[in-house]
């Protein structure tokens, strides 16, 4: 253990029981029919914790595979069959519950590789290396000052330290309630930070999250800083597959579910819930299936279109109908592109790169120094298979078009990426992830809907303890799954998280 994780326990910063499960029959007593809609990380996770329990669940997943924005399909190329996916996502250490729910795909986690570095990309500044930092705080914290030539402690002078205090007095309540109605914009802006500070070490950070810092609320980006800076003892470092996500997650995972009884059905959009008196009812491209238990596992704007296209809801879950014209508004539309390359970028890069200030470019991926079939394939040819982000981009630009931004802006950053050939690219552009904006936090739901038995989850939905992206997925969809095991008398899986306030907060 290092010596900072050590000083970090000591004052709290480790791995906290939000919920420590069990309290129930190893088996649903009453085994009971449950439908969760969305195959992604939040009902993927959901559907594994229930089967387990004995729970007759089937997941409905419109597109042809699971995973969602994790999700991996086959796709022809020139040269075969290869998989492409939704693009690069970092696997955190303090992923505590979805790496529980990965280690039903492999119990040691053996097909996560350690993504070594984080560094951050300028053109304006030299290249900034986090991955180095400590992994606890306020090792981390002090190390960051210390090192990092965009914040120097001479800088400290002219910050605005009271304004700085919030970032390290994260509180559930307390946070959200001053600094929900601000944009994150507007704090950075109060810190008085130099310009490379905020560039380098807070506009890249909350771009990460799918939303501009003008559009994202400052209590938002508080919460993010703590869980994923200050309040956690596993520090900045991931870890990624080496295999693509469907080998790796999604065919293990679907053949746990169905081992325990349940079903996965791919190519089934649901259309709508009914309720009767007999209980819940999922209609569906495929039918309709009936269910004891529902739960909505969607992106935000699926989410709203299903609840509109449901009535009875207006009837049984008038709280959640009123909620769903703001939270199914999404985030700004994201861009990835996958390039196959003739030739390599130079050796010294690095796996993964964050990219701060470019219009278009956010993130960049060497597939061939990660993952398997890309490593082949750069093997097999001399190239390279490069993966470029927008996380948040202008809308109605064509995903080609973006595509070509970003990779004129990388060729800025790194030269040699003007002189490689791009035999084949796949672009994508969507908008399905979920707004965080000022004043959000009022009208976002929770697991709990008003209606009795029907639940939420995903990356959008509310938890009372720190988490974000995959690991909010995960746990809102073991949230719901508890839920339901609780009713029907079944043991509940349990729940983690980082430390649940900030190192200033004055409750602890």
């Amino acid at each position: 253990m290092a010596l900072s994780q050590l000083v970090g326990r000591l004052i709290g910063v480790r791995e906290h029981v939000v919920d420590p499960g069990g309290r129930g029959a190893p088996r649903v007593p009453h085994p009971v029919p449950a439908v969760v809609v969305g195959g992604g990380i939040a009902g993927m996770s959901a559907a594994v914790v229930l089967a387990e329990r004995g729970v007759p669940v089937t997941v409905l997943e419109a597109a042809p595979t699971v995973g969602g924005r994790l999700g991996a399909w086959p796709e022809a190329s020139p040269d075969g069959t290869r998989m492409n996916e939704h693009g690069f996502h970092a696997f955190f250490r303090q992923y505590y519950n979805w790496r529980n729910i990965l280690r039903r795909a492999d119990p040691t986690l053996g097909f996560l590789r350690r993504i070594p570095g984080y560094p951050v990309l300028s053109a304006r500044w030299p290249t900034e290396e986090f991955g180095t930092l400590p992994p606890a705080p306020p090792a981390n914290l002090l190390a960051l000052l210390l090192r990092s030539p965009s914040l120097r402690l001479g800088d400290l002078r002219a910050m605005n330290r009271e304004a700085a205090l919030p970032l390290l007095s994260y509180d559930p309540i307390r946070t959200y309630a001053e600094f929900d109605d601000t944009t994150a914009d507007a704090l950075l802006t109060s810190l008085r930070l130099p310009d490379r500070a905020r560039a380098m070490l807070f506009e890249v950070f909350s771009h990460s999250f799918f939303n501009h810092e003008a559009e994202m609320s400052a209590a938002e980006m508080i919460a993010q800083f703590h869980f994923y800076l200050l309040g956690n003892p596993e520090g900045l470092a991931f870890d990624s597959p080496g295999e693509d996500h469907a080998t790796a997650i999604w065919q293990p995972l679907t053949r746990h579910i169905e081992r325990h009884g349940g079903r996965v059905v791919t190519g089934t959009a649901a259309t709508a819930v009914h309720r009767d008196a007999a209980g819940w009812q999922v209609a569906s491209t495929a039918g309709a299936y009936p269910a004891r238990h529902v739960v909505l596992a969607l992106d935000p704007p699926a989410l709203a279109a299903l609840v509109a296209d449901s009535p009875v809801l207006a009837e049984v879950a008038p709280d959640l109908v009123a909620r769903m014209p703001a939270f199914g508004l999404p985030g700004p539309p994201y861009a990835v592109a996958r390039y196959w390359c003739a030739g390599d970028v130079a050796p010294g890069r690095a796996v993964f790169s964050g990219v701060s200030r470019q219009p278009t470019l956010d993130s960049v991926t060497l597939y061939h120094r990660l993952e398997r079939e890309s490593r082949r394939w750069a093997e097999r040819t001399g190239g390279s298979v490069v993966e470029l982000h927008a996380y948040a981009c202008e809308p109605g630009v064509p995903a080609e078009e973006l595509a070509g931004r970003m990779w004129t802006e990388l060729a800025a950053l790194w030269p040699e990426v003007g002189r490689l050939r791009i035999c084949d690219l796949r672009a994508r552009v969507a908008a399905q992830a979920p707004a965080f904006p000022p004043g959000g936090h009022t009208w976002r739901p929770g697991v709990r809907t008003d209606a009795d038995r029907l639940y939420l989850a995903g990356d959008g939905i509310r938890t009372d303890f720190p988490s974000a992206l995959m690991e909010r997925s995960a746990a809102t969809g073991i949230l719901a799954a508890n839920h339901i095991l609780r009713a029907e008398g079944g043991a509940t899986e349990p729940i983690h998280s980082v430390r649940p306030r900030g190192l200033l907060s004055r409750r602890g």
